[in-house]
């Protein structure tokens, strides 16, 4: 464990303050680490990958005698080193070939993580044509129920996005800066297998789960296109795909769910400042809206008034007397 240090001087307590919890936390800063035997095949999708993460990425070139599953330690002690909370970690072994390990931090701990095998792979050097700027945050898209209804694979989607996100969405999206897309895919799966996928997702497991359920998953298909608009005729312009590179074909292996008070811990949102909902941050309030200048502006219904039950009483103005009453 690393020990709690003072600062000395004001550019150390600005670098400490640096990596204290935010309200809008900065983009994930992925470590991409080598372990004994990692292989030819994984360094290169790791490589890859790592050009899609640039340039929020750190690359360890050494091998590691690390083994997450086993001991997460170093992980830990990585991540209050560098500032990071995400790691991919390459392994390859007799019994798991080609292993690939995404493990999301949280608060210096290991939250979770998912084991991918690499079937299939095509690297971004093979293919030709432009490739995306470094920095620019790519599209994901998820073609899959098995998403939304399969916790493995609602964890990998999890992963997927806080691996290739870049932090908090603003209201807007410029087109111009949108350059390539991550379509993530699930082979079609039999009915029998599907069953047995449906019932090992409600059977309670270990939290590091190495049944036998994972030789029944679909197969996952990963693939990154660039985007290229062109005219269209009309104000929409039409969009057009062609292959980036890397293209993967995973299968999912061990995995260990989230501590239920870690990942409350990790869910809890700050709550909103009386500014911030003053100016339109926030859950919108009914009737409520703030205009381009700041100004909170409220909207109030008032029902329809019959004006021919007013008092006609004496003390009227003069101008809204009839003829009649200045005779009487």
């Amino acid at each position: 464990m690393l020990r709690t240090v003072k600062p000395k001087n004001a550019r150390s307590k600005r670098a400490m303050e640096a990596r204290e919890a935010k309200e809008v936390e900065d983009p994930r800063t992925a470590i991409f680490v080598r372990g004994t035997h990692p292989g030819e095949k994984v360094v290169n999708v790791m490589t890859d990958l790592m050009a899609l993460k640039r340039p929020h990425a750190v690359s360890f070139s050494k091998k590691n005698a690390i083994y997450p599953f086993e001991d997460p330690s170093s992980l830990e002690f990585w991540a209050q080193k560098n500032d990071a909370s995400f790691f991919v970690v390459g392994q390859s072994t007799k019994k798991r070939p080609d292993g690939i390990v995404l493990a999301r931090m949280f608060d210096g701990k290991v939250l979770d993580m998912c084991e991918l095998g690499v079937e299939g792979y095509v690297p971004i050097s093979r293919i030709s044509g432009e490739k995306a700027t470094p920095g620019h945050t790519p599209l994901m898209h998820f073609a899959s129920e098995q998403f939304d209804s399969n916790p493995r694979f609602a964890q990998l989607k999890s992963l997927l996005l806080d691996l290739f996100s870049a932090g908090e969405v603003g209201d807007g999206i410029h087109l111009k800066g949108i350059e390539h897309v991550i379509s993530v895919t699930v082979s079609p799966s039999s009915s029998s297998s599907t069953a047995t996928v449906a019932a090992t997702a409600t059977t309670d497991l270990p939290p590091t789960s190495t049944s036998a359920s994972n030789a029944t998953l679909p197969k996952v298909h990963l693939r990154t296109y660039t985007i290229s608009f062109q005219k269209s005729g009309a104000r929409t312009p039409y969009v057009a795909l062609a292959p980036h590179g890397p293209s993967l074909d995973l299968v999912l292996r061990r995995h260990t769910d989230p501590e239920p008070v870690l990942l409350q811990q990790a869910m809890k949102r700050p709550k909103l400042k009386k500014k911030d909902v003053a100016e339109g941050l926030g859950k919108r309030k009914r009737n409520q809206e703030v205009d381009e200048m700041g100004d909170l502006r409220g909207r109030i219904h008032v029902p329809k008034q019959n004006l021919s039950e007013l008092d006609r009483g004496s003390k009227r103005m003069k101008g809204l007397r009839n003829k009649g009453d200045d005779a009487i």
